[in-house]
């Protein structure tokens, strides 16, 4: 195909949607080509072969390719293999003829179809707000290449069948790949008259149905499959492109110098020696700090170092975490802002013989992504062009946008993968982009440039999972009957919520089926900036909540499982999670001598999780956790081993602030750096992990968070359990646990 002579290079073939508000995207239909720029992350991919773009997910080359642009970031949840499978599986292609490549950033073909309506992967939501869009993607196309077909073989449509890329008429024998059906397929969605436009009648086109027709899912062939092998390949080859792979012409690297305290700014600065150092290019005060280019990170790096730098701090720099715990616990004690509520908890709690009261602490956390946030930018004639793990396209595009003074359509961003996340690539104000923009800004020069954050950098900055409190109460009447409970939240604020506000990424409702309940919320505000942390909410909620309710059912003396399902009835996700986790581990039944177990279960964005920790005791006197059940319902299960690899890795990475990781804060400072002391869980401190997926036909909900929050409480009923004591402050230490 000559994509200069091509009739289809020169028009727009439009493919209208498949069913009003279904989320079928309306894209323009053209022929695929090269561009210029090696890191493209979708034209590059398929500039390999010619081939045609179906619409905005789904492109097939002649040499029977099929290219899936993926519209969520991959940072390692499984976001290319889950949207691949399940456009593949409506369009009926071959598996390894399938192609994933990240999307640019482009907000109408790409946004999620949720309330956010932005382009952003967050809150588990890839495979659950794509479901449909998705299907119906995959759909359209195979309905394309089923009319190509028909009217090429003079044969009627439901004679024709596709399977594994192939598209057959069993009767006459003749078959043809996709991609050598594309081109036409593409024709005959072309306008007839050389004068229609976009804005003309959809009557000059070979309309496809009111309803694409999708399949049934007793035919799924690659939804729910096992082993079926990822799509974001070259991670262990090295062929994966992350922001630090990223080589260019005359590139420079970037590093800045920030203020040492929460608050901070710079007073005054001499770059003198700085200068003079070889290699550097130019030395910058910037809104965050002070930045040093140069020709390469280490002539950066010790150029940063040779800065002379007199910091100011502002009015609320001077704090610690220990004075916050107090101010926090103060709070605690006064009622809040009620988020949720049932009943009458004041009058219930007041009138109770017996009520239990447990305070709880959670400290500041540190996302503690392998690779740490870096992103490249360079100024072109049009506008702005970038590469990097994007979390938050539209966030991004347009606070860059906005320092330039050009249009969000002017940010070009290329998404390349990402070395985890867990929220931190996710700022309301993109942090990171920001402060590379201002560089680019005040160097003037268009020159590609590449900001490089080192793990010390990314972890002193901030951008933390808040500092909590919660001091919870409960009523106790008849029969061990939890009659009232009241949960008061302290944190800072994610999303911003003003006084008289609750911030719902902060608290949750309870779940329990309590006469009397309520979640109250104290939002506090200080120079240290929060930020959504994997599971959000739930890593302090589901801690607080599923101990507190273990210790009230061991004080009413009643069975931790039997307590919880009897105030479960109108939760049946929840109740058949928790049964199935406490058959699988065998609960009530004899252990082996030393061994003791705890058990804890939790919704996160729709998907429940229950967990049963086992712990045993070792010559030490201390207890080390051998195995932990995980049962989860996250609807159907789209790529099984994605969805036991996500909960395994949650519960690897709940475990580490559970166990010793925490950032504390002194005279406004952290006190954390690196790996040593911000600790994350080592491969070989990982217990054994048994998986099980509850069967569902219900529409698939996220996995990539809700592993996360449920192993803490499940370990520290486990220890209670063991010890006869309550944990009430996070990480639990080495006091009682080997690791």
């Amino acid at each position: 195909m000559n994509p200069s002579g091509n009739r289809l290079s020169r028009r727009l073939f439009l493919i209208r949607s498949a069913q009003a508000g279904a989320g079928l995207t309306v894209a323009t239909m053209l022929p695929l080509h090269a561009r210029s720029a090696e890191f493209d992350s979708s034209a590059a991919r398929i500039a390999r072969g010619e081939g045609v773009q179906f619409n905005a997910f789904i492109a097939i080359t002649p040499d029977n390719r099929v290219i899936v642009t993926i519209k969520h970031l991959e940072m390692g949840q499984g976001t290319y293999t889950g949207l691949a499978t399940i456009a593949a599986e409506e369009l009926d292609a071959a598996w390894d003829q399938v192609e994933a490549v990240g999307a640019p950033a482009d907000l109408e073909k790409f946004k999620r179809h949720d309330a956010l309506g932005i382009q952003l992967t967050a809150g588990s939501a890839s495979i659950q707000t794509s479901w449909t869009q998705m299907r119906e993607a995959g759909a359209a196309v195979r309905h394309m290449l089923i009319e190509a077909a028909a009217r090429k073989w003079q044969v009627p449509r439901h004679e024709i069948s596709t399977s594994e890329g192939i598209v057959r008429h069993v009767d006459s024998a003749r078959h043809a790949s996709y991609g050598g059906l594309a081109e036409s397929a593409s024709e005959l969605f072309a306008p007839k008259d050389e004068n229609i436009t976009e804005t003309n009648s959809f009557e000059a086109f070979v309309s496809l149905p009111d309803k694409l027709q999708l399949k049934d899912p007793a035919n799924f062939k690659l939804v729910g499959r096992e082993s079926l092998p990822r799509k974001d390949t070259g991670k262990t080859d090295g062929s994966a492109i992350y922001t630090m792979d990223v080589q260019m012409p005359g590139l420079l690297t970037a590093v800045v110098a920030r203020p040492p305290m929460f608050g901070g700014r710079v007073k005054a600065f001499d770059a003198t020696r700085a200068e003079s150092l070889p290699g550097v290019q130019a030395v910058l005060d910037v809104p965050s700090g002070i930045a040093v280019l140069a020709n390469s990170y280490w002539e950066a790096h010790k150029a940063r170092q040779a800065l002379e730098i007199d910091w100011e701090a502002g009015e609320d720099s001077d704090f610690s975490s220990e004075d916050l715990y107090k101010e926090y616990h103060d709070l605690a004690s006064k009622p809040g802002v009620p988020a949720f509520e049932a009943g009458d908890v004041d009058a219930a709690l007041s009138n109770s013989e017996i009520t239990i009261e447990a305070n709880y602490e959670f400290p500041y956390l540190a996302h503690s992504a392998l690779e740490p946030v870096n992103c490249v930018l360079q100024r072109t004639a049009d506008g702005v062009e970038m590469w990097f793990g994007c979390q938050s396209h539209t966030w991004d595009q347009n606070n860059v946008a906005e320092i330039f003074g050009i249009e969000p359509q002017q940010v070009t961003i290329h998404t390349l993968y990402a070395g985890g996340s867990f929220g931190r690539r996710a700022t309301f104000d993109a942090d990171v982009p920001v402060e590379l923009a201002h560089i680019a800004k005040g160097y003037k020069k268009s020159v590609p440039i590449k900001l490089v954050y080192t793990r010390e950098d990314d972890t002193h900055k901030g951008y933390y999972r808040p500092l909590v409190v919660h001091k919870l109460t409960a009523a106790l009447g008849a029969g061990g009957r939890i009659t009232a409970l009241r949960d008061r939240v302290v944190s800072q604020s994610i999303t911003g919520a003003v006084p008289g506000m609750t911030d719902p990424s902060t608290v949750d409702d309870i779940p329990y089926a309590i006469p009397n309940r309520r979640v109250e919320s104290h939002n506090t505000y200080l120079p240290v900036p929060p930020l959504f942390y994997r599971s959000v909410g739930a890593t302090h909620n589901a801690f607080a909540l599923e101990t507190f309710v273990d210790e009230v059912a061991q004080k009413a003396g009643r069975d931790s499982v039997e307590f919880r399902l009897g105030l479960l009835k109108d939760r049946p996700r929840h109740r058949r999670a928790l049964d199935m986790a406490a058959d699988k581990a065998n609960w009530g039944g004899k252990l082996h001598d030393g061994r003791f177990q705890g058990i804890a279960v939790y919704e996160t964005f729709h998907t429940v999780v229950a967990n049963v920790a086992e712990i045993a005791h070792q010559p030490n006197g201390k207890f080390k956790l051998l195995r932990v059940i995980c049962v989860v319902d996250c609807g159907l299960a789209v790529n099984p081993d994605v969805v036991r690899q996500q909960m395994t890795g949650g519960i690897g990475y709940g475990l580490s602030p559970v166990l010793f990781n925490e950032i504390t804060i002194r005279n406004g400072q952290p006190q954390q750096s690196n790996f040593h002391d911000c600790r994350v869980l080592r491969i070989e401190q990982m217990p054994d992990i048994d998986v099980h997926i509850v069967r569902s036909t219900e529409s698939p909900s996220g996995v990539g968070e809700p592993g996360v929050p449920v192993i803490g409480p499940a370990l520290a009923n486990a220890l209670a359990a063991a010890t006869g004591k309550r944990f009430y402050r996070l990480p639990l230490g080495n006091e009682h646990l080997e690791f």
